[in-house]
């Protein structure tokens, strides 16, 4: 393997920025990928790097990307929490790229629930 130069390290440290940029943006609204082990198994990863490249390729800087563990919900993964400033939350079910995409252009960008792909409406209520 090649040494890295200070040029390559620069590089690498301004994609990481960049990427990090895009999970640390302003408060419009914030998507969780659920990326416990039965998530990742089913395509969690492909999820969230579809939303990555949908906010990158947009210039998107005012929504925040986190991730969560397991919701104890296995059968219903990957899946996805999108909440707006205002607005419940929504659970999105059996999550693939070609979805996230579509959430990401509908409901996060223009606010259009995705009803085919909703699992559930609201927070949880700890009683």
């Amino acid at each position: 393997m090649a040494k890295l130069k200070i040029e390559d390290l620069k590089k690498i440290k301004e994609k990481v920025q960049s990427q990090t940029a895009l999970r640390e943006g302003g408060h419009r609204a914030k998507v969780t990928v659920h990326m416990g082990t039965c998530g990742i198994a089913s395509g969690a990863r492909e999820v969230l790097d579809a939303l990555m490249r949908e906010m990158e390729e947009t210039g998107v800087s005012d929504v925040i990307v986190t991730t969560s563990g397991c919701m104890g919900l296995c059968s219903r993964e990957p899946l996805v929490t999108v909440e707006l400033a205002g607005k419940e939350p929504i659970k999105y079910e059996k999550m693939n790229e070609n979805k996230m995409r579509q959430v990401f252009k509908r409901h996060v960008m223009e606010g259009e629930i995705q009803t085919p792909f909703v699992l559930a409406k609201g927070a949880e209520i700890v009683r």
